[in-house]
């Protein structure tokens, strides 16, 4: 059970997985527990083990080489960050949101420290310069053609936006 857990918990905190539109009670504290007990240093932990396992990925394995032996450190760390937030720091919020909720719940409450972790990382200044490079390559006129045939053709009554997700 402990690595069906882990690799569940593993699995959604990456957004690989699909979990409930609506949360409960106790997917909500398991995840603001997950988010209250990890600091900067753990977030960036989950960000470069995501790294690492994303280099596997055929469509970018030409632009980075994770050794094998950095990609099992990474995961060592990754699965001690975990299995200490589900046994220890959130270990009732554990209990209570698998009781209520079932194992699913393990899965959407950390799929918040993935997201949390994301944002953290693309709000760094050089990821974000990093990515801001692109635009030199834009076609700022053609965009605003685009734009402007938009805003023409726009209904008179344009549908209400979706609710946000919570």
């Amino acid at each position: 059970m402990k690595k069906s857990l882990l690799a569940l918990a593993a699995c959604f905190a990456t957004g690989a997985g699909t979990v409930p539109a609506l949360a409960g009670p106790y997917i909500d504290d398991l995840g603001k527990c997950v988010i209250e007990q990890t600091n900067v240093e753990d977030r960036a932990a989950v960000v470069r083990w995501l790294f690492a396992a994303a280099t596997l990925h055929p469509a970018v394995k030409t632009l980075a080489n994770i050794p094998a032996e950095r990609l099992d450190a990474e995961n060592k760390t990754t699965a001690g960050l975990f299995m200490r937030l589900l046994t220890e720091s959130c270990r009732d919020q554990t209990q209570k949101a698998i009781q209520y909720e079932g194992p699913m719940a393990i899965a959407a409450g950390f799929q918040i420290l993935g997201q949390v972790a994301g944002r953290e990382l693309f709000s760094s200044p050089e990821v974000s310069a990093g990515l801001a490079g692109m635009q030199k390559y834009m076609d700022d006129e053609k965009l605003k053609a685009v734009a402007g045939n938009a805003i023409k053709s726009e209904p008179a009554s344009a549908p209400a936006p979706a609710p946000a997700p919570r």
